[in-house]
């Protein structure tokens, strides 16, 4: 069975880009995107969306931070992030099943 939702980043910033806008995943995999904040020093907030649902809190992460923090029901070490600068951020997405992931 293939399972479809929506993972997004949003932080408060004016331009924001998230690569890659699709990527479908097979169960055991690791699936990973990155967001780009186009500034530097800010928190990026990761959502997930299942069509026809409300958006959820996945977890929100900052640069200075020693570990992600999370939103309800969401937990380690199936939901991780990680940054390469301050404005440059990858969500880590440990996969127990098959999934397809759209941006």
């Amino acid at each position: 069975m293939l399972l479809k939702y929506n993972i997004i980043c949003v932080s408060g910033v004016m331009v924001l880009t998230q690569k890659p806008p699709v990527l479908s995943v097979r169960k055991g995999d690791t699936a990973t995107m990155d967001c780009n904040l186009g500034t530097v020093d800010n928190t990026v907030f990761w959502y997930k969306q299942i069509p026809g649902g409300v958006p959820q809190h996945v977890l929100r992460f900052y640069h200075s931070y020693s570990s992600p923090r999370y939103g309800s029901g969401f937990s380690s070490p199936k939901f991780t992030s990680t940054h390469q600068s301050t404005s440059d951020y990858r969500l880590i997405i440990k996969n127990d099943r098959l999934c397809s992931l759209l941006l």
